[in-house]
Order: C-alpha cells, then sequence, then structure tokens
C-alpha cells in the first residue's frame, strides 16, 4: 500500500487493469492503434511516479485523466520531432542491358553536346557536365549570372530538341530516362 498525503493507493494488478480500461478508449482517439499500449505504459510510470502529489481521493479520476493527456502530448510531440522513416526499398543493381543503354546514351550526349553553337556549348560543358555554378560559369566565360542561366536553358532546349529528332525515350514522373532506343538514322547508332 502506497501512502500519498492523505491518500492510500494499494497498486494491485486489479487497480492496474481498471486504471487501463478506463484510459484505453480515451488515449486510442488520440494515438494509432499499435502505439496505445505504449503509452498507457508511460501514464502508469507517470502515475507511480506521481501518486505523491495527490491529495484528495475524489480527484484521482481527473489526476488520471490530466497524466494521460501529458502523456499522450508527451507522444506525439516526440513522434514528431523524430519521426520513424519508412524502410527504403534498394535499387537493383543496373542490368547489363541498362549499363549498355547508359553508354549509348552518354556517347550520344557528348556527341549532341559537341554539335552545339559554340556558347550554348560552353555553358552546357561547365553547368551540367562540370557541375560549376551558374555564378562560377559566368565568371570564367565573363558574363552576366543571367547570360549564364539563358544560355544553360537554350542549350538545353537545344539538345532535347537533337534527342527527340534522334531517339525514343520514355522518362518517368521525376523526369529520370527509363527507356532508350535510337532511331535508325540516329548518329548515336554509328
Amino acid at each position: 500500500m502506497l501512502r500519498t498525503g492523505v491518500l492510500r493507493v494499494n497498486p494491485t494488478p486489479a487497480l492496474w487493469q481498471d486504471v487501463a480500461s478506463r484510459l484505453r478508449p480515451f488515449v486510442a482517439r488520440q494515438v494509432p492503434p499499435g502505439e496505445i499500449d505504449d503509452v498507457l505504459q508511460d501514464v502508469f510510470v507517470r502515475m507511480q511516479r506521481g501518486l505523491g502529489s495527490l491529495r484528495e481521493e475524489e480527484r484521482f479520476s481527473a489526476w488520471l485523466f490530466q497524466v494521460a493527456r501529458s502523456s499522450v502530448a508527451e507522444h506525439v510531440r516526440v513522434k514528431a520531432r523524430h519521426p520513424i522513416a519508412e524502410p527504403v526499398e534498394l535499387a537493383a543493381p543496373p542490368a547489363e542491358d541498362d549499363r549498355e543503354a547508359s553508354r549509348t546514351l552518354s556517347a550520344c550526349v557528348s556527341l549532341f553536346v559537341a554539335r552545339l553553337p559554340s556558347p550554348y556549348r560552353e555553358a552546357i560543358t561547365l553547368v551540367e557536365l562540370e557541375a560549376l555554378t551558374a555564378r562560377e560559369a559566368a565568371g570564367i566565360v565573363g558574363i552576366s549570372v543571367s547570360g549564364m542561366k539563358s544560355r544553360v536553358q537554350r542549350g538545353r532546349a537545344q539538345l532535347r530538341a537533337m534527342f527527340e529528332a534522334c531517339c525514343e525515350i520514355a522518362l518517368d514522373a521525376r523526369g529520370k530516362v527509363t527507356e532508350f532506343a535510337p532511331r535508325p538514322a540516329c548518329p548515336c547508332n554509328d
């Protein structure tokens, strides 16, 4: 038996069962089903620690639900700060066909970049192939940043037109190449 101020509480298994049956519906409305028992366990721990602060037996039920509200709020706060990441499905290593298509596509990119007019070829090479920022590339070439961005956009548009004329390319929702097939007259076939 615990003496809490003037209140005496005997923490028996029956008391825990009674508390759980009263709190479970309250907690279930606020947390996902798989987390109810975790929150109830936290309530029990807080109850055990906090019974000493309880002075009036009539207030036990209100105090109990206040402890439960605090436990639910803390549980939600912690979960929001540290969300559990969904398992990530690892991508399969590329098949030999995929590697071959990638090599062919890379050869096409090099060929098409070489066919671009000089200002666009330079912009695409610096920004896309050498991974410089538009600001760094503009400094090297000696033009404004907006001028460099314009050249990159125009160069991309010309490359896209060359690819569409030469190859059949299927893209996924994120713009990644999923299928690639050069047309018969495509210089990529050489």
